[in-house]
């Protein structure tokens, strides 16, 4: 995967291109537009860590399958389960 950095409106944002296709990092699109909060809020809810933990099996070989599965079994009970998701996916996109 070929990684560059595009600006728009003032703002880095992360294209790739894989296997012909482009693609946009919508991470740094939110992270400019309303900070880390936005996407912080959005990894609280239970259906996106879920979407995320079928993701990352499928792709991420790295995967911490049981630290995952603790961490999405803390959602929502006011921790810091972002922080240690992003640790859990080790070198992953998250």
């Amino acid at each position: 995967m070929k990684n560059r950095t595009i600006n728009v409106k003032g703002s880095e944002v992360t294209s790739a291109t894989r296997f012909g296709q482009d693609y946009i990092s919508l991470t740094d699109m939110l992270k400019a537009k309303d900070g880390d909060f936005f996407i912080s809020d959005w990894l609280r809810n239970r259906n996106t860590v879920e979407f995320l933990g079928i993701r990352e099996t499928v792709y991420n070989l790295d995967l911490n399958y049981g630290e995952f599965a603790t961490i999405k079994s803390q959602l929502g009970l006011g921790n810091d389960s972002v922080k240690k998701l992003s640790a859990a996916a080790g070198k992953s996109n998250v």
